[in-house]
């Protein structure tokens, strides 16, 4: 077994268990309406949280990991993380829960860049967007594992149990990570770029207009997902069409399934689109948004959710899209600084939808499929001010 595919491996492992934990609240929210007390808005503040912490935490997390290495940031980001999920699963109050997910979102911040910055690395640059999808596709089995192995401990044991045995497996995989990853296959040609630098390596990712147009994709690209997977898919499934837990867990599984089929394929292809793979990239994740409201409009159908679930799988990956091209034209030195420029995207347009999202719901006082419906024009209104900005970006970088 070649070195490099033990450091991938086990690299991709610890973004696995990352996402488990990020989506682990998203099946687990009926519970704690009960478990906390609290109603739609607070329930969203719980995933507002989290996700704005993990978005703010990108560009540092980026400069970080440019300058000491993936390996490092990658164990300790586990361990956090690993911490966040046990103190959650140990409270019942809810200020600390909230402090828990903070501690969940600074965690999960290292994981993706780590490994999109080991890729290049270990891997001939040509088959990067390959690699780099199929890693994303195999995270995503996180989703499956909380929707049904998770949920179901969740609900046999409870609440302590399936978020302390969550925490247990994250600080075992930021160990191995410690003890498996190295940073390269060769010696560092270069000193450490020092800390003084940091202020001009961010200052030359905030200027690219290349990683805002990957930032403005990933933001129209991801905000279906993470509002439908990090919280309000089940309740909206369990308590608006009346289905059952498990059904609602099958849908998530769905979507894990078809997203790891076409996670490698979309990109094997992304090298073809070349210069165009963002406006493919648009296209998919515009069919996303439009298959969800057609299936509010359709008045609930589940067939109709069957088909916008399998679409949301399928296309998803391709808000990695500007990654690819943030990897062919940044410098080594800030790849993963302006990668998480870039990563940034998706998740502040899912915190800032799934917040009005649980606004819109607490101001409807119910849980009902129309009142769901009326909730997720949210979706569709933030999709649209990423396509301006994404406007604004490609405008800039073509001049430049």
């Amino acid at each position: 077994m070649s070195r490099a595919f033990v450091v991938w491996l086990v690299a991709v492992s610890v973004y696995l268990v990352a996402i488990t934990g990020r989506t682990s609240f998203g099946v687990s929210g009926v519970f704690a309406l009960e478990r906390f007390d609290v109603g739609a808005s607070q329930l969203a503040v719980f995933t507002s949280l989290q996700v704005g912490v993990y978005a703010l935490s990108q560009i540092v997390m980026g400069l970080l990991i440019d300058r000491f290495g993936p390996r490092r940031l990658m164990s300790i980001g586990a361990v956090i993380m690993a911490c966040g999920q046990i103190l959650l699963g140990i409270t019942a109050s809810f200020s600390v829960a909230l402090g828990a997910r903070a501690l969940i979102g600074v965690g999960d911040a290292t994981a993706f860049l780590s490994l999109m910055r080991l890729i290049p690395e270990w891997f001939p640059l040509k088959r990067a967007p390959l690699i780099a999808q199929t890693s994303a596709a195999i995270g995503q089995l996180g989703q499956f594992l909380s929707a049904i192995p998770f949920l179901s401990l969740l609900k046999v044991q409870g609440w302590t149990v399936a978020f302390v045995s969550l925490g247990s497996v994250g600080i075992l995989v930021g160990l191995a990570a410690w003890v498996a990853l190295r940073d390269s296959p060769r010696p560092p040609l270069t000193t450490p770029i020092p800390l003084g630098s940091f202020s001009a390596r961010l200052g030359s990712v905030l200027k690219s207009p290349v990683c805002w147009q990957a930032f403005f994709v990933h933001w129209m690209g991801l905000v279906p997902l993470i509002v439908f997977t990090l919280i309000w898919g089940v309740p909206m499934m369990t308590l608006g069409l009346g289905l059952p837990a498990q059904t609602a867990g099958m849908a998530l599984v769905l979507c894990t399934a078809v997203n790891i089929v076409s996670g490698p394929l979309l990109g094997a292809v992304s090298p073809r689109f070349g210069a165009k793979r963002e406006y493919a990239a648009i296209t998919m994740s515009g069919l996303i948004v439009l298959s969800f409201l057609v299936f509010f409009q359709a008045g609930g159908s589940f067939w109709l959710l069957l088909v916008a679930v399998a679409l949301l799988g399928m296309f998803v990956p391709a808000s990695n899209y500007g990654f690819d091209t943030v990897r062919e034209r940044l410098s080594p030195g800030v790849l993963a600084a302006g990668t998480g420029l870039a990563n940034m995207g998706g998740f502040t347009a899912g915190m800032v939808a799934a917040q009005l999202m649980g606004v819109w719901l607490e101001r409807s006082g119910e849980f009902s499929l129309v009142s769901f419906g009326q909730a997720w024009l949210a979706v569709p209104l933030v999709w649209l001010l990423g396509l301006v900005g994404f406007v604004v970006s490609r405008r800039a970088m073509v001049k430049g």
